[in-house]
């Protein structure tokens, strides 16, 4: 097999992907004049859009006056900025800030962080991370061992870190036919608690979870109640709970944190994608004041740290960004076309015979397709259903992030849908359009 003309090693050894050469507003162009509406964000990052003038303006801006300061000789302007305004965005208990340069680094920082905070408040016995199937934290391997995606896990268990999971809350999947949501929270709330206990009460630094679950079962909220509980068993053992809103926050869910939905607060919270909206790699952890006291009165540092973290241009473009969720029209205009969204994906997919589920909050929506809609029976995973869609709306001009895998890290396939919120309604329309068209075409070609 004759190798491709690239130095580059792309995701795909194989892959012959088109040339991305200019954005323009919700599209993405390519070298031969091609027009992509995104419909994903990418991988639900790029929530401005493609040319947004302020953020490009605020970019050269510090680059002129200074692009990078190491961390470790000074601080810089645009970190104690954005700092300042992401915890005035904040609920009240997350009072502090730590900038990293991306998702996986944002939750691999608030495990290590986890695990120093008890050291350094004299509980060195904490050291396990309970985590849940079916979930995503990133591909550093500390992010990868709490995980629950088992292809990405699989090639690097032997090298991962100890970790144990709990069921992931997937209603659609996991929920019992006698159980109302009341009865399925306290179900796993009381799997959480077991597991706590089975491992040692003293001994467990914290759980982690995707507040809506995103790549690995696309889309998928907790039930109502879910969360209440787990906030309760966490703090009747001591246990920190840590967040991965890298992919659901930001917004995307039509508040500035999902968890605000939950009507919890948890210790920390790991957030990257949406918060510069693409236009520079970034990555944050809020936490909690009693975690930064106590490193502050004891040891007196993290011991952590990354080249590029409170990158002065990075910060710049995210305080633009950032100024711009925050405001309360931008949030409304989320839950607006997030309504607008879900009613446009009933009315389409409802009664087709291999969408199972539409789920989601907010500009984040998932789709669950299935061989038999009535047994919700998936398809045979060897014909890579969820390929085949990304596949065909690529060539009809869309971009969408289908995955498989969705039930047990091997069946299943869903597609999720993260759109920019400066989309229109007609371009909403647009999109149901045209993912119906590549549902239709992928399950006709198997």
């Amino acid at each position: 097999m004759p190798a491709p003309h690239t130095r580059v090693l792309h995701r795909h050894a194989h892959a012959d992907l088109p040339v991305a050469v200019a954005g323009d507003g919700p599209y993405i162009i390519d070298s031969r004049g091609n027009r992509y509406l995104d419909a994903s964000g990418g991988a639900a990052v790029s929530c401005l859009g493609y040319s947004d003038a302020d953020i490009t303006a605020a970019i050269q801006k510090q680059a002129g006056k200074l692009a990078y300061a190491h961390s470790a000789f000074f601080t810089n302007e645009a970190m104690e900025r954005l700092g300042d305004l992401m915890v005035a965005g904040a609920p009240a208990g997350l009072d502090r800030v730590y900038l990293v340069s991306g998702g996986s680094e944002a939750v691999e920082a608030a495990l290590k962080m986890a695990r120093q905070y008890f050291v350094e408040i004299g509980q060195p016995d904490r050291r396990h991370f309970i985590a849940r199937r079916q979930s995503y934290h990133g591909n550093t391997l500390g992010a990868l061992s709490v995980g629950g995606n088992e292809p990405r896990r699989a090639p690097f268990r032997p090298v991962m870190a100890d970790s144990h999971h709990v069921s992931p809350c997937f209603a659609y999947r996991e929920r019992r036919d006698n159980e109302g949501d009341r009865q399925y929270a306290t179900r796993l709330a009381d799997e959480l608690e077991a597991k706590i206990i089975e491992l040692g009460r003293d001994t467990v630094a914290a759980f982690v979870a995707e507040t809506v679950v995103g790549a690995t079962s696309g889309a998928v909220p907790p039930v109502d109640g879910y969360f209440s509980q787990v906030r309760e068993i966490c703090d009747k053992y001591g246990v920190l709970l840590i967040l991965d809103e890298v992919m659901c926050g930001s917004g995307r869910t039509g508040t500035l944190f999902a968890f605000e939905q939950d009507a919890i607060v948890p210790d920390l919270v790991a957030v990257a994608k949406g918060l510069a909206a693409g236009y520079q790699p970034i990555g944050a952890v809020l936490l909690s004041e009693d975690i930064f006291r106590a490193f502050y009165e004891g040891s007196g540092f993290f011991q952590h740290g990354h080249t590029f973290m409170g990158h002065a241009t990075a910060c710049a473009a995210a305080i633009v960004v950032q100024q711009k969720l925050q405001k309360p029209e931008t949030m409304a205009t989320v839950r607006r076309l997030g309504a607008y969204f879900a009613e446009g994906l009933h009315s389409a997919f409802d009664a087709h015979p291999h969408v199972g589920d539409i789920r989601g909050r907010g500009m984040f929506r998932g789709i669950e397709l299935v061989a038999d809609r009535a047994t919700k029976e998936p398809f045979d995973a060897e014909l890579r259903i969820h390929a085949r869609v990304k596949a065909a709306a690529m060539d009809n001009g869309l971009m969408c992030y289908p995955a498989g895998g969705t039930i047990d890290g091997r069946t299943g396939d869903h597609i999720l849908l993260a759109p920019p919120y400066i989309v229109s309604e007609s371009q909403i329309d647009e999109i149901v359009g045209r993912l119906g068209v590549a549902i239709d075409a992928a399950v006709a070609a198997s």
